[in-house]
């Protein structure tokens, strides 16, 4: 989806990582959204600079583009500090598997690597809120809040960007399906094949009579099931070929999505969401196991047809790198199941976010005002960080998003003393999937948007995202300014719940509880020092 993972020549320093950004799917929009205004400037292929950090740092050159990190060297051989960095430019990212995963592992009586959580994932499993726009692109809305007396100066600014509301099942474009199914020995058992076949047979029973699927199985070969067919008088053929489907031997991805590939180009439909789903534990041991060869072997299928990769993570151990790699270098997205439930809201629920694009190759800058902002850090996104100077280089990859997304970027802001006024403007960038036109959408906070309490505040969905990056910060060995314990951490989530009664939430509180007798109940915390962005 996102390039990200590449290793783009940044500006931006390290990300503190996810997630939205979109959960995927993070709602309908109901709710209590920010109250931050937001501008609309629709630009077409706009020439303009990104929007400058107003006043020292922009003076002193801190826009985007390289900088010395080790600062300029003067004629005495000394070396003046180099310059703060006030921007942040990050690909989007609507991918939720990393918290479905944490959840499973913690399930299981185990905390999750740390390599495997993704804060920005855990907080676009959520429903935000924000104000829709009627049509394709984005609305952009900015608020915060303090982060509380452990926080100090410290505030936390949440960056929200949403796409229309996704339509109905009838509304959307026909689908064009290609299943290419993990029948690898790890995946014997009913918590993985098993659900599979679950899976694919609520979808069948929920495509619509227009909609085409194929099925292809890998091992350590692979093979095609049943060819691109219609639903149509089709279903219990389809329902047939998924229930044939037992486990074999070695897992060879490459074969699978190499073969998936090939068939979904043969049943290439146009004007069609032509789209490969993965539904695999990752666990690649045969043939070609790097995310990135794999990918270039089918590039000019994947380029010339439009046809993007979507992944489905099952089984308590899973290749996440691997499917992360694999889908990001694929222009699509993942996420995770754990059991028939999450499996509906996946194939039911969130299909037309699943199947159609309303942006491609999606960005998002931020540039804080060094007038008011002293210290500034990013809450995830680290392999989806972008060099700032990238931003409007649309042969950059950036991230694809569908209807009824969110995507959020959680900000950790240090204010100087006594600081007022303008604090940041945030701008997505997008390419309209059909004609790849790029367009740009602004939106702003300033300081009285973000100086009130968080705890107790007017947005309990702020809190909830707060709760979920602290969680995932937390997992991921802590140091956010203000963070609470995972103890205090699940009480307010249990709070959250009830004032929300949101059962996402109360599913998040579970999670924390666990988390919290698992690792004992030490966490640390931590400010940074300098200016300008943070590592």
């Amino acid at each position: 989806m996102y390039r990200g993972t590449r290793m783009y020549r940044g500006a931006v320093g390290l990300l503190l990582a996810g997630g939205v950004l979109l959960t995927g799917c993070s709602g309908d929009g109901s709710g209590d959204g920010p109250g931050a205004k937001s501008s609309a400037s629709d630009r077409r292929g706009a020439p303009a600079p990104a929007p400058a950090a107003t006043g020292g740092a922009a003076e002193n050159g801190a826009k985007g583009g390289a900088k010395e990190t080790d600062g300029a060297k003067k004629a005495d051989g000394l070396r003046e500090p180099a310059t703060p960095d006030y921007l942040s430019t990050f690909a989007l990212d609507v991918d939720t598997a990393s918290y479905g995963y944490a959840r499973r592992t913690l399930t299981d009586g185990r905390l999750p690597g740390p390599e495997t959580v993704r804060p920005e994932e855990f907080v676009n499993s959520f429903r935000q809120g924000y104000r829709r726009p009627e049509g394709n692109g984005f609305t952009v809305s900015v608020d915060g809040a303090r982060a509380g007396a452990e926080g100090g100066d410290w505030s936390l600014v949440r960056v929200g960007l949403a796409t229309r509301a996704a339509p109905s099942s009838a509304e959307r474009p026909p689908a064009a399906l290609t299943f290419v199914v993990d029948i690898s020995g790890s995946m014997a058992s009913s918590d993985r094949l098993g659900l599979v076949k679950t899976s694919l047979g609520i979808l069948t029973d929920e495509l619509r009579d227009d909609d085409s699927v194929s099925l292809v199985t890998f091992s350590d070969e692979a093979r095609t099931v049943l060819p691109m067919t219609r639903l149509r008088d089709h279903r219990g053929k389809i329902h047939d070929a998924v229930d044939s489907m037992e486990p074999a031997d070695s897992t060879n991805v490459e074969a699978g999505i190499r073969r998936g590939y090939e068939e979904a180009v043969d049943g290439h439909r146009k004007g069609a969401n032509n789209r490969v789903v993965l539904l695999s534990d990752a666990l690649a041991n045969t043939g070609e196991t790097d995310a990135d060869t794999i990918l270039e072997r089918i590039d000019s299928a994947r380029r010339e047809y439009g046809i993007t990769l979507f992944g489905v993570g099952v089984g308590s151990d899973y290749g996440d790198a691997l499917m992360e790699r694999l889908t990001n270098k694929g222009d699509g997205h993942t996420t995770y199941i754990a059991d028939e439930e999450q499996a509906r809201k996946v194939f039911i629920d969130q299909l037309p976010a699943h199947l159609e694009l309303t942006a491609r190759d999606a960005k998002a800058q931020v540039a804080f005002d060094p007038k008011t902002v002293e210290k500034f850090k990013l809450i995830g996104y680290e392999d989806r960080k972008v060099a700032d100077e990238d931003f409007r280089d649309d042969s950059v990859d950036g991230g694809e998003i569908g209807p009824g997304h969110t995507v959020t970027a959680l900000y950790a802001v240090r204010l100087r003393d006594g600081a007022s006024g303008h604090v940041a403007t945030a701008t997505v960038r997008w390419l309209d999937p059909k004609s790849r036109a790029a367009y740009e959408e602004t939106g702003s906070v300033e300081t009285g948007a973000i100086r009130g309490r968080l705890w107790g505040g007017r947005s309990t969905r702020l809190q909830v995202t707060a709760v979920a990056a602290y969680f995932a910060d937390t997992l991921r060995g802590g140091g956010l300014p203000g963070e609470p314990g995972l103890g205090e951490l699940a009480s307010r989530a249990k709070e959250l719940a009830s004032s929300t009664e949101d059962d996402s939430v109360v599913k998040l509180a579970t999670a924390i509880g666990r988390a919290d007798r698992l690792r004992g109940g030490h966490d640390e915390t931590g400010t940074g020092t300098g200016e300008g962005e943070m590592d």
